[in-house]
């Protein structure tokens, strides 16, 4: 949903760096993947086209902390 994303923290020899990746729009999600030492963050339209992706190598990222959107608890108790 708007509004959810994914920081990253990634080992950059001497320092860290933190890299962010939000969705941007209504009806955009953000999935994170890791495949064969890649880590891959990316903001995914409502029928699955991707709109950005960031790859990280997966021996180099420290954090990686998803922070989705706070619901609000009035439509999910309306919804009960």
């Amino acid at each position: 949903m708007k509004g959810d994303r994914v920081e990253i923290v990634v080992d950059a020899g001497d320092t860290t760096r933190t890299y962010e990746v939000v969705a941007s729009r209504a009806g955009r999600r953000v999935e994170t993947a890791v495949r064969r030492g890649v880590v891959e963050v990316s903001e995914v339209t409502r029928n699955g086209s991707v709109v950005r992706t960031a790859r990280f190598m997966a021996n180099r990222v420290l954090a990686l902390v998803e922070q989705p959107v706070p619901r609000d608890d009035a439509a999910a108790d309306g919804a009960a």
